[in-house]
Parts: structure tokens; sequence; C-alpha cells
């Protein structure tokens, strides 16, 4: 029988701490510089997908953003955030969710997805994961994806991922997103390995 892909990430929680995981970043510095040219204000509402035991939440809290949302896949990842940020916890709202089948009960003024788009493999499951951002992002909102780039590694975390580039994201998200911008980041892994990502920005017609 098959793992669940709920199973299979609280697993990669349960035994590794977040610093031991290839996509960690002490700073998510490209994610940051993206938010702000989206224009991001204070009280704007941020959903980070695949949020897991990032440091996004962190920051964006240091920033002074304080209508933050975290989704992840995995109990276990959400309860690692909060344990690190101790009584700040309580100021980001946490959703443990599959984004494909998750139901938004609310607008978001920017959608961050770093490095949880790509491991959806299957075409159902990036229809389902296009209908979520349409159903989420406010007109006039923001969208920013993070994946392995076309030359980035074909697995991570033992599944496979899609890489793509700017092009194939945008036909995923449809006609009412507009690219505001791609860029490449060579992230190093804790183990010193390079990862080539891609970021792209995109903006929600009105």
């Amino acid at each position: 029988m098959a793992v669940s892909r709920q199973a299979h990430w609280n697993h990669v929680y349960d035994t590794k701490s977040g610093k031991e995981l290839s996509w960690f970043q002490e700073s998510p510095s490209v994610s940051l510089d993206l938010i702000r040219e989206a224009g991001a204000e204070p009280d704007g509402a941020i959903i980070d997908i695949g949020g897991g035991e990032s440091r996004l939440a962190d920051a964006l809290l240091d920033e002074g953003f304080h209508d933050v949302t975290v989704l992840d896949i995995s109990a276990s990842a959400l309860a690692a955030a909060k344990a690190r940020l101790g009584a700040r916890a309580a100021k980001v709202a946490w959703i443990v969710a599959d984004v494909t089948t998750w139901e938004p009960e609310r607008s978001y003024d920017l959608w961050h997805d770093r490095a949880a788009f790509h491991f959806l493999t299957d075409a159902a499951d990036r229809e389902a994961y296009a209908e979520r951002v349409a159903k989420a992002v406010r007109p006039g909102g923001h969208v920013i994806i993070g994946t392995f780039a076309p030359d980035g590694p074909e697995r991570c975390s033992g599944l496979p991922v899609m890489r793509c580039d700017a092009a194939s994201i945008s036909a995923m998200l449809g006609e009412a997103f507009k690219l505001v911008e791609s860029r490449r980041d060579d992230h190093v892994t804790p183990a010193g390995k390079p990862q080539r990502f891609q970021f792209s920005l995109f903006r929600r017609g009105i």
C-alpha cells in the first residue's frame, strides 16, 4: 500500500530537523525581495503554501506583517514551526491541509509557495492547485511560486518533482495572472550541494 502524501511528509519532519532538510534557508531572501516587489503592505494578507518549518513567517513578523497564514500538509512541520516561534506563533494562522483539496475560507493579497508546487507531478493535482489559487487570491493580488528550475534536481525527499520555468507556471495559472518577474536562484543545501531554483512573480488582473 502506497504511503499517503501526508504520511510521507510527517515522516520527513518527524525524522529530520528543519536545518537538515535540503531546502532549508536561514533567510528566505529571494522570497522577501519578491514580496517587497509585489508592494505587499504590513496589513496585507499573506499565505505561505507548504511553509513547513520555513523561516518566512518569522521574517514577515520581523518586518511588521500581521496577517500571515502558513499552510502545510504536515502537522509535524507546523508543530516544529510553532515551537520555534514560541509566543509569536499566536500571531500566525496555521492550517494543516493538502493544498490540492483545501477550500479557502477567505481571500489573500499574496500567495507564496517555495518548493511545494513542484511535487505535484500529477496533472489533476496541478489543476486543483490552480483552482485554489484562483479562489484564494483577490483581484489585484500577487502570486510567488518557487520551484526547481528546468536544470534543477529531478527528485527531492525521495519523490519525483516537476521542474518548471515561468512559462509552464503561467500556463498552469491561466490568463488572469500576468507574469511580473522571473529569476533564478542557486540555492546551496545544508550539505553544500547546489540546487537550481526559479521564482516567478505574477499579478492577478482586476
